[in-house]
């Protein structure tokens, strides 16, 4: 096997300070091994090879969850804020990584510094607030209609987790459920995408320090980079897996949803979405107008909660479309680049398949109807996977609307009424976020109310994307309803006994019943 070449992997000094190397091993169950072919890792800025990986296979897969059955029992016995230290320790061993990271985060992925930093603090904060959460999970006491009786809920590890995550926020979404479930007393297997290994590997080698440092089995954090060729459905169909969290396109859920309830396991799903921003007469423009550029060029449109759709009154429409056209200009012509400059705002997508995606929805778009208003092009004379973020004016029922491109295209529609424009948000198959930007107290308690929104994520005066982790994140529809991060999310890694006690001398029915 050839090395990477030396000119790329040497641009990059943070990728050593992590951890990283030329060639790497891609699996991890307290020892770092795989057995696989070799994978390359992309930079999607220039189409350089940044590093290559050695995957796992099935065999390494079935060497992960057996290592996971070893550490399973003393994990789940140990006390949750105990564990929950551990969380806190692994949150401070990330802090001062942080920048390099997040340089690592938009070198792989994509997306521009600012954001790559972003997710990362995100992560340390998850792990802060798990911690907190470790020393607060409750059962309710509740009465007994039985006298010398008490009803006690309690809480105990449901079992391993299953984590699929997805290139577009490759640390992120890990550590929604990583961290959670780590408090509620589960190992787990972690396989990332297989475009952002060297994200999942440089993650994977923090916590293993953390574990190996408290005298844990690093299988309670196992890893497995292995392309879905190869592993085929060994997560989703494990009866071992008790619970498979899956964050991806909605085609890919339905599967996942089907094998692994076939078996009675449970899901967390975070699939596709297609949320729009309504724009009232009365919405303040000077928080509008950022809300929805940033919603909808951030990360090159390729966030799940990404503004696909601004929903105008048709009093406002030519202004809010006129603005929005003049900044989007002033992007193409001086701030898509490098995602690594701090000048750049708009970073390459991905892959070369979510150019094609552009372009194809692009055409479509025109044999619809569709009226471009700025942008519509891939660069194609930059290297790497460059395109302009685009405008398009189009009917709110054209059928492309209702299909998510997970591109940096966004739609402008026009409404007259609010109820039309509830209809407009809702008519889609998506339910991940919305927004509504509105002065008019009826408008938004209507909005926000249960002949509102039909999202999981429902804002006022702000935009879809930028979700925080206090609030339980995840989506309707074929969004999944699975719900990550905050709120009550940690009951889904948790199995519920209610559990009746008896301390009297006599043993009395439910429900007055007499056996004699």
């Amino acid at each position: 096997m050839s090395a990477t070449p030396a000119s790329c992997y040497d641009r990059y000094p943070f990728l050593q300070r992590l951890g990283i190397e030329r060639e790497n091993l891609g699996v991890y169950n307290g020892t770092w091994f795989a057995s696989g072919a070799f994978s390359d890792s992309v930079n999607p800025t220039t189409g350089e090879v940044i590093a290559r990986v050695k995957m796992g296979t099935k065999q390494d897969y079935e060497a992960c969850l057996a290592a996971m059955d070893a550490a399973k029992a003393a994990w789940a016995a140990m006390g949750a804020p105990k564990r929950g230290d551990i969380v806190r320790q692994l949150g401070e061993a990330i802090r001062p990584l942080a920048k390099d990271l997040g340089a690592l985060v938009s070198l792989e992925m994509g997306k521009i510094s600012k954001e790559g930093v972003g997710e990362i603090q995100e992560v340390i904060d998850v792990c802060d607030y798990a911690t907190g959460l470790s020393r607060a999970i409750a059962g309710q006491v509740l009465p007994s209609e039985r006298p010398g009786h008490v009803i006690l809920e309690t809480w105990n590890p449901l079992g391993h987790l299953g984590l699929i995550t997805a290139f577009n926020f490759p640390a992120a979404v890990w550590s929604w459920n990583a961290a959670i479930n780590l408090i509620c007393g589960n190992c787990q297997i972690w396989k990332g995408a297989s475009t952002t290994q060297l994200v999942t590997i440089a993650m994977t080698k923090v916590v293993a320090k953390v574990l190996q440092d408290n005298g844990l089995p690093g299988a309670i954090c196992s890893m497995i980079n292995a392309p879905g060729r190869v592993l085929g459905d060994s997560i989703l169909e494990d009866p071992r897996i008790r619970l498979v969290s899956f964050t991806g396109s909605t085609s890919i859920g339905i599967h996942v949803s089907e094998v692994v309830h076939r078996r009675f396991g449970r899901t967390i799903l975070e699939l596709g979405g297609n949320n729009a921003v309504i724009a009232a007469p009365s919405a303040n423009l000077e928080l509008l107008l950022p809300a929805v550029v940033f919603g909808a060029v951030g990360t090159c449109g390729q966030r799940c909660t990404s503004t696909r759709r601004v929903i105008i009154h048709d009093s406002i429409f030519d202004t809010v479309v006129g603005k929005m056209v003049n900044a989007y200009k002033n992007i193409i012509a001086n701030r898509i680049g490098d995602p690594l400059d701090p000048n750049t705002l708009v970073g390459p997508l991905h892959t070369q398949a979510a150019v094609r995606e552009y372009e194809e929805g692009i055409a479509e778009i025109l044999k619809q109807g569709g009226k471009i208003l700025v942008g519509g092009h891939a660069l194609r004379s930059k290297p790497g996977n460059f395109v302009e973020p685009t405008i398009v004016e189009i009917n709110h029922d054209a059928a492309i609307v209702k299909t998510e491109l997970f591109v940096p295209i966004v739609y402008v529609i026009k409404y007259h009424t609010f109820e039309d424009a509830v209809a407009y948000n809702n008519e889609v198959p998506q339910g991940l976020s919305s927004s509504l930007f509105s002065q008019d107290a009826g408008e938004v308690f209507s909005w926000t109310g249960p002949l509102g929104s039909d999202c999981g994520l429902v804002n006022v005066n702000t935009g879809t994307s930028g979700a925080e982790i206090g609030g339980a994140f995840g989506g309707e529809k074929e969004t999944g309803g699975g719900r990550e991060s905050g709120s009550d999310s940690w009951k889904q890694y948790m199995k519920r006994g209610t559990c009746t006690i008896n301390y009297s001398k006599q043993l009395p029915l439910a429900q007055g019943l007499s056996f004699s």
